[in-house]
């Protein structure tokens, strides 16, 4: 089976946040697709199968587990698809456990359409002062667990214990501050699904661009994922939905033996 890595939200390899990506005809099972992913060994393995001319259903898997939204793998897969199967298509329609998704072609980005979450507002706890090394300002609870601080540079030297990260409520930690040359930049982690850092991360950026875009009153935003790859987003609030843009590059292609 033909499998392609994919650099998501990078404007060269070796940046951004890797998926590995598998156009199937028909499904694997779920055991093997597990098997695959941990084998990857890479945050996110997303699997599609086509089900219609512009069509595709898509599933994303950690090494963890399967998870309900993933925003790089999304991208990763829309890149091969439109680049390498599909070439005539500049948009793609995912069927999702998020229900369906749109990814778009712009040039050299591609723009998902993607559910934006409802954070509600939690107490700051010790806990939370004690896995971060400070005191939030603020804490926010969707899906995952959101910690605003006021310290770019504290942002990008966060050392976490993975231990007490999968203590805090939330299925990933995003630690996010204001940047000097980006909107907000932020960093994200996922211990729980056994992904210490996820190096940019889409899904946490529906937890993230709601809260500065209402902090800073404004609907376009450039978010800046200051993992040790970096990655860089370009979002924009849509109502109830939020569009995710980046660029993307093809690391490898390979035959898997399975």
């Amino acid at each position: 089976m033909r499998q392609y890595v994919v650099d998501a939200f990078a404007d060269k390899v070796f940046s951004g946040n890797p998926a590995a990506v598998c156009i199937m005809e028909k499904w694997l099972s779920e055991d093997l697709m597990m098997n695959i992913t941990r084998e990857n060994n890479l945050s996110e393995t997303a699997f599609a199968v086509k089900v219609g001319e512009e069509k595709y259903h898509l599933r994303w898997f950690t090494p963890g587990g399967e998870i309900d939204l993933c925003g790089h793998a999304t991208l990763g897969t829309a890149f091969v698809i439109m680049n390498y199967y599909d070439k005539k298509l500049d948009q793609v329609s995912f069927d999702t456990l998020s229900g369906e998704l749109i990814v778009k072609r712009d040039k050299d980005l591609y723009e998902l359409d993607f559910p934006k979450y409802d954070l509600e507002e939690v107490p700051v706890t010790q806990a939370m002062t004690d896995t971060i090394g400070c005191q939030p300002l603020k804490a926010y609870m969707a899906r995952d667990l959101l910690c605003i601080i006021d310290d770019e540079q504290a942002v990008r030297d966060l050392n976490l214990d993975m231990e007490k990260v999968k203590e805090l409520d939330g299925l990933l930690l995003h630690v996010s501050a204001p940047g000097k040359d980006f909107d907000c930049v932020s960093r994200s982690f996922a211990p729980k699904l056994n992904v210490p850092e996820d190096p940019v991360c889409g899904s946490g950026h529906c937890h993230i661009i709601p809260y500065w875009a209402d902090k800073l009153g404004k609907n376009d935003l450039v978010a800046y994922q200051a993992s040790s790859r970096g990655g860089t987003l370009y979002c924009r609030i849509e109502g109830d939905r939020i569009t995710l843009a980046g660029k993307a590059c093809l690391y490898s292609v390979a035959d898997i033996n399975v």
